[in-house]
C-alpha cells in the first residue's frame, strides 16, 4: 500500500529504529497530517515498507495505543483516534501571557541596564556584575521526598550492608552512589578547571549557563523525551526550586491564584504565598490532576508521574489542560522531577510535546536524581514569551551564574555518552529494587495499604486502609521496630486520606526483603 512517512529523516535523529518511527508515527498525527480515523498499514505492511521487524512496529503501535493516539479493532486495523489536532483555532485569539508586575520591572530594568535588551538566550550577553545574592529558591533543589517535619527516615538505611540491628528507612531522595562514575567524573572536573583557569572569565556573565550544557540538555530531551527543545530556550538553574520560586515571581501578582495539586510537593506553594499570590489545591485522583474550569493564569502539574502518588496524567487531562491554558491565557508548569527511570515500558512522553502551538507550558527537568545529590543542576525549557522575564529575573540575583565548573563538567559527560551510560546501569539496578519492592508491597501488606500503579520513579505510594489513629500507632510501632517510611502528611493530603511513600534507590534488595518483613511482623504481632 502507498503509505507516506518520514521515518528516514527521524532514523538520522534518533540512535533506534523504534524511537525513530515511534517519533515519526507521533509528529505525524500531532500535526494532523495523519488525520482522524486514518487506517494505519498492519504491522508486517510497515515492517516490510521501512526494513522493520513486525515485533519493532507492534511495540510502537502498542505504545501509541496506550498514549491514545490510535486505537486496534480486532479484524478492522490499527486507527488514528486523537483529535487535538483537527481543533482549529483560527477563530480564536490567541491571548497573551501576561507578566506580574514585579516581571514587567525586572524585565524593564535589565533592557535598560543592557541598552536594549537584545542577545537573550544566545549565550553573549555582558551583564553589569552588581550581584545582589542566590534570591528565592538559589542551591533549594527539588526537595521532594525530603520529608519536612515528620522525622522519619533521616540518616537510616544508607544501603551499605548494615548489620541485622541496623535500622532500615524507605527514605526519599537518595540516589544510590556506590554506581556513581567517581574517577570518571573527577577527571573530568579537573579537566574543566584546567581550561577555566586558561580563560576565567570568558562566561562570567551569561545568565542562561553553559551554552555546551545547554546544547547537551537540548540533544538529550529531543532523543529521549521527545521535545523538540532548542538550547535558546533553556536556562540552566540551581535546582528546580529555583526555577519555581522565579517563575512565580515574573508571573504572580498579589492575590492571584495559583492552581497546585493536592497533595504535591510544598516547595510550590511556599513560593506561591511569598510572591504574595493565593494557593488553591486541586484534587489529584488514580490518573492524576482533575481537571476543571479554574480561573487562574498558572497551573503546576507533575503529569509524568504525579508527585508524591505516582500516577500518570492521560492523555484525554492532557488536552483538557492545554485548552483550559488556551482559554484563560494561562501558563502550565510541567515539573518532570524523576522520569528518567522508567522500570515497564517506553517514557510517558512531556506535556511539553504536546504544547506545539501556543507555548504555554514550562518544562522543568533536574540533575539531581540522576546524578549527585549535591550536584544543584537543574533547566528549564522556556517558551519564547517568557523567555527574556525569566532569564532578566535569574540575571538580577545571579549576575555571575554559580556553578559553572560544575556546568561544564557535565556539559563534557553528556557529549561523551558517559551521562547516557550512567543513565542505562543506573535504570537497570533501580528497575531491580523497584519490582523486588512492588512485589513485596503487593504481596504482604496489601490489607494495610492501597497501593497506587505506577511503572516508574524511586519511590511507590500506597493510601492507608484505615483510620489516621491506627496509622500513627503502626507508624510508631515500625519505627520502634527498627523500620520506617516518610509520611505523605508533608505533602498536603486531603484531611481525609493518610498515605505513605515508600523509597527504595539507597538500599540493597537485602534491606528491602529485610524492611518489608519487619513492616509485616509489625502487623502480625498487631493483630494478636
Amino acid at each position: 500500500m502507498e503509505f507516506h512517512l518520514p521515518y528516514h529523516s527521524y532514523r538520522t535523529k534518533y540512535t533506534s529504529k523504534y524511537a525513530a518511527l515511534y517519533h515519526a508515527l507521533h509528529d505525524e498525527i500531532l500535526a494532523n497530517r495523519l488525520k482522524l480515523e486514518t487506517k494505519l498499514p498492519s504491522s508486517r505492511e510497515l515492517a516490510a515498507l521501512f526494513g522493520l521487524s513486525r515485533g519493532t512496529v507492534n511495540q510502537v503501535y502498542e505504545m501509541l495505543i496506550a498514549e491514545g493516539y490510535l486505537q486496534a479493532d480486532v479484524g478492522r486495523g490499527t486507527f488514528v483516534v486523537y483529535t487535538g489536532g483537527q481543533e482549529k483555532k483560527e477563530h480564536v485569539s490567541r491571548k497573551e501571557i501576561l507578566l506580574s508586575a514585579w516581571g514587567t520591572r525586572v524585565l524593564d530594568v535589565d533592557r535598560v541596564g543592557r541598552g536594549e535588551g537584545q542577545g537573550q538566550g544566545q549565550g553573549q550577553g555582558q551583564g553589569q556584575g552588581e550581584g545582589q545574592g542566590r534570591g528565592q529558591g538559589g542551591g533549594q533543589g527539588q526537595g521532594q521526598g525530603q520529608g519536612q517535619g515528620q522525622g522519619q527516615g533521616q540518616g537510616q538505611g544508607q544501603g551499605q550492608g548494615q548489620g541485622q540491628g541496623r535500622k532500615i528507612s524507605f527514605a526519599v531522595g537518595r540516589p544510590l552512589m556506590d554506581e556513581f562514575p567517581r574517577e570518571l567524573w573527577n577527571r573530568g572536573m579537573y579537566e574543566q578547571v584546567r581550561r577555566m583557569t586558561e580563560s576565567p572569565h570568558k562566561e562570567a556573565y551569561i545568565a542562561e549557563g553553559h551554552y555546551a550544557l545547554r546544547e547537551a540538555i537540548a540533544q538529550h530531551l529531543r532523543r529521549m523525551r521527545g521535545i523538540d527543545a532548542q538550547p535558546e530556550r533553556i536556562v540552566i538553574v540551581n535546582g528546580s526550586m529555583q526555577a519555581i520560586a522565579l517563575l512565580t515571581q515574573v508571573l504572580v501578582n498579589e492575590g492571584d491564584p495559583v492552581i497546585l495539586e493536592r497533595p504535591g510537593y510544598p516547595g510550590i506553594s511556599s513560593a506561591v504565598l511569598a510572591a504574595g499570590g493565593t494557593p488553591v489545591h486541586a484534587a489529584v485522583d488514580g490518573q492524576g490532576l482533575i481537571p476543571q474550569p479554574w480561573n487562574a493564569r498558572l497551573l503546576f502539574v507533575t503529569p509524568s508521574r504525579q508527585f508524591p502518588t505516582g500516577a500518570v496524567l492521560g492523555l484525554e487531562r492532557r488536552q483538557q489542560l492545554l485548552r483550559w491554558a488556551s482559554e484563560q491565557g494561562a501558563v502550565i508548569v510541567e515539573d518532570d522531577y524523576d522520569s528518567e527511570f522508567r522500570h515497564r515500558g517506553r517514557p510517558i512522553e512531556p506535556l511539553k510535546v504536546l504544547d506545539q502551538e501556543e507555548g504555554r507550558v514550562v518544562y522543568i527537568g533536574t540533575f539531581s536524581k540522576t546524578m549527585l545529590q549535591e550536584l544543584r543542576i537543574g533547566y528549564v525549557v522556556l517558551p519564547e514569551a517568557l523567555q527574556a522575564a525569566f532569564v532578566a529575573a535569574k540575571r538580577l540575583y545571579e549576575p555571575h551564574p554559580s556553578g559553572l565548573l560544575e556546568q561544564r563538567s557535565l556539559a563534557a559527560f553528556m557529549v561523551s555518552g558517559g551521562y547516557e551510560r550512567h543513565l542505562r546501569r543506573m535504570r537497570r539496578v533501580y528497575a531491580s529494587k523497584f519490582l523486588l519492592l512492588q512485589a513485596l508491597l503487593q504481596e504482604q501488606l496489601s490489607t494495610l495499604f492501597e497501593w497506587v500503579e505506577s511503572d516508574s520513579g524511586l519511590h511507590l505510594f500506597g493510601w492507608w486502609r484505615g483510620d489516621a489513629l491506627s496509622y500513627t500507632t503502626y507508624a510508631a510501632a515500625c519505627r520502634e521496630a527498627g523500620v520506617s517510611w516518610i509520611d505523605a502528611a508533608a505533602y498536603g493530603l486531603p484531611p481525609e486520606r493518610t498515605g505513605a511513600i515508600f523509597g527504595f534507590a539507597h538500599l540493597t534488595e537485602e534491606e528491602i526483603r529485610r524492611g518489608v518483613a519487619l513492616l509485616r511482623h509489625v502487623h502480625d504481632c498487631h493483630k494478636r
